[in-house]
């Protein structure tokens, strides 16, 4: 099967399941497997130098589109910067998550 194929179907499945779920991107394609995966490697804690080994990926600038964080990476990687005496860190936090990067970017003064 050529690549060509293989790009068809994938566009042909991507409309029928993006029908039914709009979760599902726009644009499918085989790229994307590809960078699912790398991108799950990563969030599940594996170092982004073996990501890029794995990727097979000659230089490792080329591997830092797959740095990017989630909100939830931002929020362990704040909590573990957060002292234990602040009283966040005492279960309260739970009604001070925030789930969007946007409003975490303005609550951090990032953006």
């Amino acid at each position: 099967m050529s690549d060509d194929n293989v790009l068809k179907f994938m566009k042909e499945y991507g409309i029928a399941a993006r029908a039914k779920c709009l979760d599902v991107p726009e644009n499918v394609h085989p790229h994307l497997w590809r960078h699912s995966r790398a991108m799950h490697l990563y969030q599940s804690g594996m170092d982004l130098t073996l990501v890029s080994q794995w990727l097979g990926h000659a230089h490792f600038n080329t591997t830092l589109i797959y740095a990017y964080a989630d909100t939830e990476q931002k929020r362990i990687a704040i909590e573990e910067a957060t002292s234990p005496m602040n009283p966040l860190r005492e279960g309260t936090s739970a009604r001070f998550r925030v789930d969007d990067d946007e409003t975490l970017k303005k609550l951090y003064g990032l953006r």
